[in-house]
């Protein structure tokens, strides 16, 4: 992998990380200080969320671990849209695009979990 960390005059941070044999980028994060100037929380743009211990999340209400969790890669050819923790087969669910509403949508014929992803580009 390779890192490069970016500041900002802003004050804002961004981190990218990028696969050395495929030029692709595997993730990027951004961070900013808050009002009072202490290191805000990384935000997950591309690429994985992190995963942080219990302990050090102050949220009382979170959602589920179980939860599919979205994310997007970009290459050099495409924008993908990737989901980690589907609850039941593949052959359960069915993938739309809606142009007019800027979305995917993911549906299973079991009527059990319907989701709405708004895409990033036009």
């Amino acid at each position: 992998k390779k890192k490069i960390h970016y500041l900002f005059t802003d004050g804002k941070e961004m981190a990218e990380e990028y696969d050395l044999k495929t030029d692709e980028l595997i993730s990027r994060k951004w961070r900013q200080k808050s009002t009072l100037g202490v290191q805000g929380v990384w935000q997950v743009e591309v690429g994985e969320p992190l995963n942080l211990p219990a302990g050090l999340d102050c949220d009382v209400i979170k959602e589920n671990c179980s939860n599919p969790v979205f994310m997007r890669k970009d290459t050099k050819s495409s924008f993908q849209w990737r989901i980690r923790n589907l609850p039941y087969p593949k052959d359960v669910f069915s993938v739309s695009v809606e142009p007019s509403e800027r979305c995917i949508v993911i549906k299973t014929t079991n009527k059990k979990y319907m989701c709405s992803k708004p895409m990033a580009f036009s």
